[in-house]
C-alpha cells in the first residue's frame, strides 16, 4: 500500500519566521523597499510565493514586521535617550548624535529604514513607515512639552527634519564625521532656541 505524498501547502516545516525578518530587514534597508521584488524577498528566503503571502499576506504586510524588528533592534534607542534627569536640549543632540552614527554604522545599509519607508511607492508600505514616524515625533513632543511646552512643536519640526537629513545623506554616503557635525549644529541651534531654560 502507498500514500500519496506532496509537498505541504503552506509555510516549509523549517521556517523561521525570526530568521525571516532579519533577512527582510538587510534587503530592505540595503536597497529600499521599492527595489526589493517578491522574487528576490522569496529567493533570500527559501520559500515559494504561496508560502510567503501564507506567512506574510503580502510584500507591506512583511514589510510592517521587518519595521517593527528594525525599531527595535536598530533604531535610535528614545526611550534611553529621552532621559528627564537631562536638559532638553543636551538630550536631543544625544538622539541626533546617535542617529548620525547609526545611519552610517553600514556601509550596506545607511540611513534610516523608516524614513526612507516614507517614500515608498506603495501607500501601505508608507502608512507602515508613518505610523513608526509619528510614534517616534510623540515621544519626543511629550519630552520637550514637560519643560518647554511652547516650544514644542518647533523643535519637534526641527529634530524631525534633522534626522530625515542625516538619513538622506547617509543614503548619499556621506560620512560619519560630516553627519556628526550637522547633528552638533542641530543640536546648538536647539539650545539656542530653548533659550536659557534649557537647562533647567
Amino acid at each position: 500500500m502507498t500514500t500519496k505524498t506532496g509537498r505541504p501547502r503552506g509555510r516549509p516545516r523549517s521556517f523561521d519566521a525570526g530568521a525571516a525578518l532579519a533577512t527582510g530587514k538587510r534587503l530592505f534597508h540595503a536597497q529600499g523597499y521599492d527595489a526589493v521584488g517578491i522574487a528576490a524577498v522569496t529567493s533570500a528566503l527559501g520559500i515559494n510565493p504561496p508560502s510567503f503571502y501564507a506567512a506574510f499576506g503580502s510584500k507591506a504586510g512583511f514589510f510592517a514586521q521587518v519595521l517593527t524588528r528594525y525599531t527595535g533592534e536598530a533604531g535610535v534607542p528614545l526611550d534611553a535617550l529621552l532621559d528627564a534627569d537631562q536638559p532638553v536640549a543636551q538630550a536631543l543632540t544625544a538622539v541626533l548624535l546617535d542617529a548620525a552614527r547609526r545611519y552610517t554604522a553600514d556601509p550596506e545599509a545607511r540611513g534610516c529604514m523608516v524614513l526612507e519607508g516614507l517614500g515608498c511607492d506603495d501607500p501601505d508600505a508608507r502608512c507602515a513607515a508613518a505610523a513608526h514616524h509619528q510614534a517616534a515625533e510623540e515621544a519626543i513632543r511629550r519630552f520637550v512639552a514637560q519643560r518647554h511646552p511652547e516650544q514644542a512643536e518647533r523643535v519637534v519640526d526641527l529634530v524631525a527634519t534633522t534626522m530625515a537629513g542625516l538619513s538622506a545623506r547617509a543614503r548619499q554616503g556621506v560620512s560619519a564625521q560630516r553627519l556628526v557635525a550637522v547633528a552638533r549644529l542641530a543640536g546648538d541651534a536647539i539650545a539656542q532656541l530653548l533659550g536659557a531654560t534649557a537647562q533647567r
